[in-house]
């Protein structure tokens, strides 16, 4: 079993609703609110099925960042709590809006602001880069959800 690859920002998006507490995790599934808080997602699993009705996961067939992240909180991938909490309160909807979409110049953004105040972005960008590598392995299978993204 393998996953669509997404971009590694999404491993961003996923530790900024971690740290701002926007996941609700049940038995089975788990609410995610969107980073201005407009939408919620649901993400389910079912034996090593997992579906999300976010847009990326929902149209793309990648590992959206709600996934990402209960994947996270799930032990299936490594959560950096530390690091984690440097992406707290990060209006993800209207940065990407602000870059078009471009994620990697939105994630730049956020990083270049980091470095200013002195922030070690290489102990950061480490961290991303292992959990992307984690994502490559993961033994998972998605489907698309049956439900539609909200809008």
């Amino acid at each position: 079993m393998s996953v669509k690859m997404p971009p590694i920002e999404k491993i961003h998006e996923a530790y900024s609703a971690i740290a701002d507490g926007r996941i609700v995790m049940r038995e089975t599934e788990a609410d995610v609110t969107s980073s201005d808080g407009a939408k919620q997602y649901l993400v389910k699993w079912n034996e090593g099925v997992y579906s999300s009705n976010d847009n990326a996961s929902y149209w793309k067939g990648y590992l959206g960042y709600p996934l990402i992240a209960v994947l996270m909180l799930q032990k299936k991938l490594s959560l950096d709590s530390e690091i984690a909490d440097y992406f707290k309160g990060i209006n993800w909807k209207a940065l990407n809006t602000k870059h078009k979409n471009k994620f990697a110049e939105a994630v730049q953004e956020i990083m270049d602001g980091f470095a200013a105040s002195g922030i070690d972005c290489d102990i950061i960008n480490k961290e991303i880069k292992k959990v992307y590598q984690e994502i490559e392995h993961l033994t998972i299978s998605t489907k698309r959800s049956a439900l539609r993204p909200p809008r």
